[in-house]
């Protein structure tokens, strides 16, 4: 798990540098301090389930197994991306992985995550599919009508908000009366409950109790992963609507940090060790952007490839 976040850290700095570099265009939205929800909640899926994503996905989608090569090269805009070059940093996609996306609008993808689960429950497959969306996506109509469906239909769906206190720049208590948001997924009649999530262990724990349960036949669970994120929201946001002592706060509490110390503590983490992790993270992410550097953009003549049909494939009356 230790590796896993430093993993998801390293490559979040790196596409600080590239794009400040120019090297990356586009909405950028970095996972640095969250990272101990992916790798937790990851831990606890197999390779079976889904998982859908949002917007701030690229620790879900590596924690998830994708490749740095393939995330990197989908950064580039590269036809080695995971997406071909055409998703960018919002739409990381692998079916071969049942991760399916990223997801630019706010709360999209919890209608398609519902489909995902109903599929298998109608299937009789012993799945779970993993929704996560961020406390923003609490107040969208989505969230309540995938809810209420997913309770009715008792579907194996496990939904995670990454509640990091603020929708762009909207501080929670600006947005939400009842800011206990797992109090109210449990209005619906699932369970639900809150989570400390700048603690990867606690994170993997919850995650586990809720996919066993899930997939006992429990139907839908709610975890509300209460967590910050260190950097602004986009690459684009001046960050202005947050105290900078709240900021230094939540990075006493990093997860990586705590992880970190816990594992002195117990005599299980020396300085070789950390070495060791810290070099493959590094030569791992080193090895993505240089070959994202140096594959192939999309032709010219490709560009509508899969966006209009050609000609013989339009059916005449």
């Amino acid at each position: 798990m230790l590796e896993a976040m430093l993993r998801i850290r390293r490559f979040e700095e790196r596409c600080v540098e590239l794009y400040s570099a120019a090297k990356i265009r586009g909405f950028v939205h970095l996972y640095i301090g969250e990272e101990a929800v992916a790798v937790g909640v990851n831990g606890a899926l197999n390779a079976e389930d889904a998982v859908v994503s949002t917007y701030r996905e690229h620790g879900h989608a590596l924690a998830r197994g994708i490749p740095a090569e393939a995330v990197m090269a989908e950064m580039f805009g590269r036809t080695t991306g995971c997406s071909g070059g055409r998703g960018g940093s919002m739409h990381l996609f692998d079916a071969s992985r049942r991760f399916y996306g990223g997801n630019a609008i706010v709360a999209g993808g919890l209608p398609p995550a519902a489909g995902l689960a109903l599929a298998d429950r109608m299937r009789q497959q012993p799945r779970v599919t993993c929704c996560f969306f961020g406390d923003g996506a609490f107040a969208e109509g989505e969230f309540h009508e995938t809810a209420n469906l997913a309770v009715l239909w008792n579907l194996p769906l496990l939904l995670v908000c990454e509640n990091n206190l603020y929708a762009m720049g909207t501080a929670l208590e600006r947005h939400e009366a009842q800011t206990d948001l797992a109090m109210r997924a449990a209005s619906y009649g699932m369970v639900a409950w809150a989570v400390d999530g700048m603690d990867v262990e606690a994170m993997e724990n919850a995650a586990r109790r809720a996919t066993e349960a899930i997939r006992a036949g429990a139907g839908p669970h709610f975890l509300e992963a209460r967590t910050y994120r260190f950097r602004a929201h986009s690459m684009y946001d001046p960050d202005r609507y947050r105290d900078k002592a709240e900021i230094e706060h939540w990075k006493t509490r990093d997860p990586i940090s705590q992880l970190m110390n816990r594992m002195r503590q117990a005599d299980e983490l020396g300085d070789e060790e950390l070495t060791g992790i810290e070099h493959r993270a590094t030569h791992e992410i080193d090895h993505a952007v240089e070959t994202a550097e140096q594959a192939p953009q999309e032709p010219v003549e490709d560009l509508l490839l899969h966006v209009t049909s050609t000609p013989s494939e339009v059916r005449r009356p």
